[in-house]
């Protein structure tokens, strides 16, 4: 992967701001919530569904990277978890962030980066005890105490694989029947486009598509299309497609018009 700034390319940054680890955390009870809706929205469901009560982030490396080459960065997750772990049951004073937690959270992205084709279970869980002494450097945290830190940072990351990968296989067999499809673009050159819509729906759920949003979403296209050759005129359709597909996995969305 090229080094030419790695870390503006990375939309674990928000492409808007540039501030790392924009994307809400998703509770549980929030995450189940959204697989039903998403279950319920018809042909476009699964893992967009649980952008209901989350949200996503996106790969580093632009978000034109094919799969095998694509992994979370796990430094501006470190930061975001910064903020949010006194939110998290498990959280005590009794230990500090940076030298206690912050080890457990970079070892749950790193873990999910390596273990592309597992799910969390006991087998997964008792590789990554096995493995946790080696991993957390100075914290004092017993596995016991680290697991639901590894757990969350696992998930969220999951999140973000699993939400892009449907985005991807979605539009991955549409994008040449619709209308601004220019067939001197591949869909290498479509898919950041797809990919940003549903980040952006993700993080600026309170916002419905206007004008205003889509001055927003031409500000923050350059950080957010990696190497896609598509400008912004060419990619907003598409941006906007893939917001809307968001939408119609929302619930409220009765007739399904993304809106």
């Amino acid at each position: 992967m090229a080094k030419d700034r790695i870390e503006d390319r990375d939309m674990n940054r928000d492409p808007l701001t540039g501030q790392p680890g924009s994307h809400p955390i998703g509770t549980g009870v929030g995450a189940a919530g959204g697989a039903l809706a998403g279950a319920a929205a018809g042909a476009f469901f699964g893992p967009i569904g649980l952008l209901v009560g989350t949200a996503i982030g996106a790969v580093a490396g632009g978000a034109t990277g094919h799969a095998v080459a694509e992994s979370v960065d796990p430094t501006p997750e470190v930061d975001y978890w910064r903020g949010a772990y006194r939110t998290r049951p498990y959280a005590s004073e009794s230990y500090d962030y940076d030298r206690d937690y912050a080890p457990a959270y970079r070892y749950g992205v790193e873990s999910r980066n390596r273990n592309r084709d597992r799910a969390w279970d006991t087998s997964l869980e008792t590789e990554l005890k096995s493995d946790w002494e080696s991993a957390k450097s100075d914290s004092r945290l017993a596995w016991n105490d680290a697991k639901h830190a590894v757990r969350d940072s696992w998930d969220r990351t999951d999140r973000t694989f699993r939400a892009y990968d449907t985005t991807d296989r979605y539009w991955g067999d549409r994008y040449s029947g619709q209308n601004y499809y220019d067939r001197q673009y591949s869909y290498d050159d479509y898919r950041p486009a797809y990919r940003y819509g549903t980040y952006a729906r993700s993080q600026y759920a309170g916002r419905e598509w206007d004008d205003r949003l889509e001055s927003d979403l031409e500000t923050g296209w350059d950080r957010a299309k990696g190497g896609s050759k598509l400008s912004w005129e060419k990619a907003k359709q598409a941006v906007r497609d893939g917001w809307h597909s968001v939408e119609r996995a929302l619930p409220g969305d009765a007739d399904r018009d993304g809106r």
